[in-house]
């Protein structure tokens, strides 16, 4: 047994806890991580990493051939190999995974513990037989995939993030429960490597971004011949030898369902049992520990982060709290966090990437002040040489044209989404996106057109083409 002092404690080697490690260590504080489970988290071992290398896989098996072009015939993704790309996923974490190793963060000097820690005083951890004491701590144990209690099912005979990309054998018919982002994403995966898809979901396909450009992809993904099974309550479920029934009530009618395989998608539930956390006195509930706006918990010298808390729960958030912690923590500043410009995309194809308040989140907030303008990529010339048209992009707008909130549904709108948060970082009006110059032709011009729009009544209006008149009555220079 060995008895550690630090400056600094980090629970957790997820994307949160190796952004915090690596800012404090190199900035010289004495730095202790524990860690009983992979490095890198769910970000890179069971989340963003494999789930974005098998839509890969899924995208590359359906464009081959790109059938949207005349003359051109698509392969049948019956031919894919299934096994062969799950080792795929494999390799791609391999590639990824020296950047989050033991290796790399003791030669940043941060001393790494592979065991479970768990407080057992306010200043005190256990970590198998050590034990940890530190002046300060910063908790980032993530989350789990969230289970909901519905009779029937059994936790250990269903898949989940954790286990969905381990499986080598091709289901031939794979039921999925929720239709957020997690579930749509591998629907389409999974239903372009020649999976038979059904997606059941109690309301509809995400229910958080603007129901314009959701009915645009939902008509994409019924094409790819994808079940999208909307306003259905799952009532039970029955685990057979041969795979899985699930009733299920929608529109007043029971409907039985079944799958060879079903995969759990229904949200994220922060991971805190086993930390002790009562015995450091630190506040927690059923959506996470409880932090104020600097990440400080209950106690005042123990900070939280990543999605462990309640808060937007995405690497690209948790990269930020870290910053915000290493404010806090190594310069002694009150810095504070401000989820405004958090973006997300669901990396579907077409991409739906949004970022601000939603046109019903600004009307709740602003009322009739609201203004909106939308265009369809239907008019954007780089999507119909590329014949892809299913997409649009809309923008919020409040008083003074200030931008509030967009959404792109486009091929790579995950790219072109980061315009638009620098924008309502910003505070930028729209006026600011008109008179860019952008490259031609792009998709990226779709958010410069739907600027021009908002401005062309005003730009040409009859006020306007009299003074044009007036100023022609001038002496020519």
């Amino acid at each position: 047994m060995a008895h550690i002092e630090c400056e600094v404690c980090i629970i957790g080697a997820g994307s949160a806890g190796l952004s915090v490690a690596a800012g404090l260590s190199q900035l010289g504080l004495g730095t202790v991580l524990i860690e009983h489970r992979e490095m890198g988290g769910e970000c890179l071992n069971t989340g963003c990493v494999p789930s974005k290398a098998l839509l890969a896989a899924g995208n590359a098996a359906h464009h081959d051939g790109a059938a949207e072009f005349p003359g051109l015939s698509k392969a049948a993704a019956a031919g894919v190999d299934f096994a062969a790309v799950k080792s795929g996923l494999a390799e791609v974490i391999a590639a990824i995974a020296p950047k989050d190793s033991v290796q790399r963060f003791e030669g940043l000097g941060v001393r790494v513990l592979k065991n479970r820690a768990t407080f057992i005083d306010r200043r005190t951890v256990r970590a198998g037989d050590d034990t940890v004491r530190a002046g300060r701590f910063v908790i980032a144990t993530g989350s789990d995939a969230a289970v909901p209690a519905v009779p029937g099912l059994s936790a250990e005979r269903v898949l989940t993030n954790e286990t969905v990309f381990a499986l080598r054998d091709k289901p031939d018919h794979l039921l999925i429960l929720g239709g957020g982002p997690v579930g749509i994403e591998m629907a389409l995966a999974h239903r372009r490597l020649g999976v038979a898809v059904t997606v059941v979901q109690k309301s509809s396909i995400l229910p958080r971004d603007e129901p314009e450009l959701v009915e645009i992809l939902r008509g994409v993904l019924r094409r790819e011949e994808i079940d999208l099974l909307e306003g259905s309550d799952v009532t039970s479920i029955r685990h057979a030898p041969d795979g899985v029934i699930m009733t299920i009530r929608r529109a007043g009618r029971e409907e039985l369902i079944t799958g060879s395989h079903l995969l759990v998608a229904a949200g994220r539930a922060p991971r805190v049992s086993g930390l002790g956390l009562d015995a450091a006195g630190i506040e927690h509930t059923a959506r996470g520990i409880v932090v104020d706006s600097r990440l400080r918990t209950t106690q005042r010298h123990v900070f939280a982060l990543g999605d462990v808390i309640d808060a937007p729960r995405f690497t690209h958030v948790a990269a930020y709290q870290a910053g915000i912690v290493v404010r806090n923590m190594a310069f002694r500043l009150p810095a504070k966090v401000d989820y405004g410009s958090v973006p997300w995309v669901t990396y579907t194809d077409p991409e739906l990437a949004h970022v601000g308040v939603t046109e019903y989140e600004a009307r709740k907030q602003f009322g009739d002040e609201v203004r909106i303008e939308s265009v369809s990529l239907e008019e954007n010339d780089r999507a119909i040489a590329e014949r892809r048209v299913d997409g649009a992009i809309k923008i919020v707008l409040g008083r003074r044209d200030r931008i509030l909130g967009v959404s792109i549904l486009a091929p790579a709108a995950g790219e072109m989404i980061g315009l638009w948060c620098l924008a309502i970082k910003r505070k930028l009006p729209l006026r600011a996106i008109a008179e860019l110059m952008l490259p031609y032709p792009t998709m990226s011009e779709i958010g410069k057109a739907a600027a021009g729009q908002h401005y062309r009544a005003t730009l040409f209006g009859r006020t306007t083409r009299r003074v044009v008149r007036a100023l022609q009555l001038l002496p020519r220079w």
